[in-house]
């Protein structure tokens, strides 16, 4: 059989309108698939259904789904918003946390064994385990209200939302990974570095020029989002990554292999060719 050929796969995608998610539908049609959109902005290809829906309400994720198919291979959840002010705390965490288990759990129930969810999380949200506390008590509430409430309650631990948000994403992929083991789904997700997209002004305000440009300077450029796409339809494809479950992929050029081999001088990396 043909390596990342989804012809005849029914697929999911949120944030199809733009950046990565843009990307990430384009690579599909092209590979054979029946896309449906999620998106509270207009979706500019030819998608087989194109849905609005606002992932921070939980009633518009449900009316949304209900107009989904009764049957879906594979769901890709690329919507986020930043930090950097334009959201506040709450609502970063609804859109990138809570609406993305809202949505996936409502739709779990449609796949079948052979399937896979592919989220877009963070290389921001790395340090999940160093409140491993708190994702446990997050994730134990799998009610949306229930954890929006949670969040508001807890802001020291939140901050503004965004690298909380993407660890939980890790978490969760982690976590319930291994839940649907048994149900032969696959639950995987791949953590961007530095990105070029239209919202990397909203990165620099909430992380700081200095974080950002530290970064770039490591890996000697940003990433593209068309950088992104491949690798989610490599973790979405059943006989490409058919053994591959519960990974968060780093898609960073190696600034975390920096980091934790303690080679972040940017100077010092790029001298040596």
């Amino acid at each position: 059989m043909k390596l990342l050929d989804f012809s005849n796969r029914r697929v999911v995608v949120t944030g199809a309108a733009s950046g990565m998610g843009a990307e990430t539908v384009r690579l599909l049609l092209e590979a054979g698939a029946e896309v449906h959109s999620l998106d509270i902005e207009p979706v500019d290809q030819p998608v087989a259904g194109a849905t609005v829906c606002d992932l921070g309400q939980p009633s518009s994720i449900d009316v949304a789904v209900q107009e989904l198919p009764g049957s879906i291979d594979v769901l890709m959840n690329c919507a986020g918003v930043p930090n950097g002010g334009r959201f506040g705390p709450a609502e970063v965490m609804a859109i990138n946390w809570l609406g993305l288990r809202h949505l996936t759990e409502r739709l779990l129930p449609r796949m079948a064994a052979g399937s896979s969810v592919v989220h877009i999380a963070s290389t921001a949200g790395r340090a999940w385990a160093d409140r491993l506390g708190a994702h446990r008590e997050l994730m134990a509430l799998d009610d949306f209200a229930a954890g929006a409430e949670w969040v508001d309650a807890h802001p020291d631990v939140v901050g503004d939302g965004y690298a909380f948000s993407k660890e939980a994403v890790q978490y969760y992929t982690h976590w319930r990974s291994v839940q649907l083991l048994p149900r032969g789904i696959r639950m995987n997700s791949v953590c961007p570095g530095i990105t070029d997209t239209a919202i990397i002004a909203d990165f620099r305000k909430g992380m700081g020029d200095a974080l950002i440009d530290h970064a770039e300077a490591v890996a000697g450029r940003m990433a593209q989002p068309g950088e992104m796409a491949p690798a989610m339809l490599f973790l979405a494809d059943e006989m490409s990554a058919s053994y591959i479950n519960g990974v968060n992929l780093n898609i960073d050029r190696g600034t975390s292999a920096a980091r934790l081999s303690e080679q972040t001088d940017p100077g010092l990396i790029w001298q040596r060719s």
